[in-house]
């Protein structure tokens, strides 16, 4: 199995700034597409940002300009920095990783993490 720790969440005023970081550990052989999703309460869970092996991104259309997924291979590490923050913007954040594992047995499978707190307050 692999480790998801996220990091970076946290309690902000409108207009300001966060950055998460999910960081993945194990026998770890590839990471192919990674990605955040956020739920708000009463909502269900929605893709935020996306970002391929090859680095091409996507972005859900609310989050455009504001937010920049970025990934550090040689870490296993995927970023979110998120700008200019909204109350909208509120919810538990996730990070998913297309992942295959082992050495020798391999198995490919998506992992999610844990999950942080952003909250924006107005």
């Amino acid at each position: 199995q692999v480790q998801l720790v996220e990091s970076g969440g946290g309690l902000v005023q409108a207009g300001g700034s966060l950055r998460l970081s999910c960081a993945a550990s194990g026998i770890i052989f590839s990471i192919n597409a990674m990605g955040w999703y956020r739920q708000a309460p009463g909502k269900q869970r929605e893709l935020v940002a996306g970002i391929t092996s090859g680095g091409s991104t996507n972005y859900a259309d609310s989050v455009k300009g504001r937010f920049t997924i970025s990934r550090d291979n040689a870490k296993n590490t995927v970023y979110l920095q998120m700008n200019s923050l909204k109350p909208e913007d509120t919810g538990v954040y996730y990070c998913n990783l297309d992942v295959t594992i082992g050495l020798i047995n391999r198995r490919s499978y998506t992992a999610w993490g844990q999950g942080t707190q952003v909250t924006v307050s107005s």
